[in-house]
């Protein structure tokens, strides 16, 4: 959610984003604040003057009743009621005016930052930098469900029976070497600095509200019937409310946490999600670094962050590249955004498996969390990347160390959780 102050004094700047953004459609909603801006401020005048205006007339009130005239004081009095009254209405609508503004608000996308390119959809982000040699062996490299398939480590049927399309069993040397790679995932941002947290897997709406978009709600998140709960998403959101409503001593900033937990995706538009593989899913794991910065402070931590998770990528023997996302594939409350894509030697190109993002003080004016410096309080800025994935980390890690015996090498890095474990063999049938 952008100042809007910001709107009050740059409206064109406002403007020019949403056009960058694609989203004309919501050009009239500037109009629109704008409008109810001026009938609150209006109506706030006036209930401030009336107020002072009581103020006095109770004072009048007071010296006439010391001087016994009753009748002129009664008079008076009748006049506060009245202003009253009017103090009463007004300050209800001040109340549905607000109401009205913010929702309108929190639909108008977020400020990007000069350096993003401008495109309409994901088709036109732009490469920034490779890491690693991509390869294509002269052997072919299996669908990643069959790869699995032959340790008898990926279990769709049975997932199918208890959960429905989209869901899961990962069993055997499958289920471990997850396990291993968020271990290390942890470890190795710990290492970085971050520390390490276990977060609530369920947030109320208004934690919802204020880290995400109405859209991506929608498209995106697990209701609780009956209760105001959601089933996280991303442990971003959880970890982002843990602040609501807090102010944070200067001091204490920059606060730089690593988190895991189960992500639970309703995935809509995501149509036929893969009766075989993991690729797209409702429920996987994720290891997930977030940063609370001054504001100053954020671009730079931006630029750690990614490049955190094209080291732990390169560790596994996956090369990587980084795509800058374009105007149109922001969502509304990010500032700036880039994908960390991992080589597919099978399909032989890039896909997703990270996303680091900065959404500016979006979330924190939604959520209303400020530090508190020496010229007074301001906004903070809120970051996040994903470190590991753990379906699609997966996906990497298989046909990027798949050997033409069918076997799987274990990357150094990932041998001691797998206990000195250091390739899988196939099963013998």
């Amino acid at each position: 959610m952008i100042d809007i102050n910001l709107i009050r004094t740059n409206p064109d700047l406002v403007r020019e984003n949403i056009k960058k953004k694609y989203q004309d459609s919501k050009l009239p909603l500037v109009d629109e604040v704008l409008k109810l801006d001026t009938e609150n401020r209006n109506l706030k005048s006036e209930g401030d003057t009336l107020r002072a205006k009581r103020n006095t007339l109770s004072t009048t009130i007071g010296g006439l009743m010391k001087e016994k005239k009753i009748d002129e004081a009664n008079k008076i009095k009748a006049e506060v009621s009245a202003i009253n009254d009017r103090i009463k209405e007004i300050e209800k609508n001040e109340e549905e005016l607000v109401e009205k503004i913010r929702k309108i608000m929190l639909t108008i996308p977020n400020i990007i930052d000069k350096s993003v390119p401008i495109g309409k959809d994901d088709s036109e982000n732009v490469e920034i930098e490779k890491f690693g040699e991509p390869r294509v062996p002269e052997y072919e490299i299996p669908y990643h469900a069959d790869i699995l398939a032959t340790f008898d480590a990926l279990d769709k049927e049975s997932a199918g029976r208890t959960s429905g399309n989209g869901f899961y069993y990962l069993i055997g040397d499958g289920a471990r070497l997850v396990s291993a790679m968020i271990s290390y995932a942890r470890d190795f941002m710990i290492d970085k600095g971050f520390t390490y947290c276990l977060p609530p897997f369920m947030i109320r709406g208004d934690v919802v509200n204020g880290v995400m978009s109405f859209a991506e709600m929608d498209a995106m998140m697990y209701k609780i019937e009956g209760e105001d709960l959601y089933l996280i998403g991303t442990s971003e959101h959880s970890m982002i409310g843990k602040f609501k409503g807090q102010i944070i001593n200067e001091n204490a900033l920059p606060i730089t946490m690593t988190s895991y937990s189960p992500c639970f995706r309703k995935e809509v538009g995501a149509h036929g999600i893969e009766e075989r593989g993991i690729y797209r899913v409702h429920q996987f794991e994720k290891q997930e670094m977030v940063v609370l910065c001054k504001p100053e402070e954020s671009m730079d931590w931006y630029n750690k962050m990614w490049s955190y998770s094209v080291e732990l990528f390169r560790s596994l023997d996956i090369p990587v590249r980084t795509l800058e996302c374009c105007s149109g594939d922001l969502a509304d409350l990010k500032v700036k955004s880039c994908d960390i894509e991992a080589w597919s030697p099978r399909q032989k190109k890039y896909f997703e498996v990270c996303s680091c993002s900065t959404l500016g003080d979006a979330q924190a004016r939604r959520l209303n969390i400020r530090a508190k410096g020496e010229k007074g309080n301001y906004y903070l800025h809120t970051l996040n990347n994903t470190v590991l994935a753990s379906t699609r980390a997966l996906i990497a890690l298989l046909e990027n160390n798949y050997n033409a015996d069918g076997s799987v090498n274990i990357p150094v890095a990932l041998q001691k959780y797998m206990g000195g474990k250091k390739v899988i063999t196939p099963f013998k049938k």
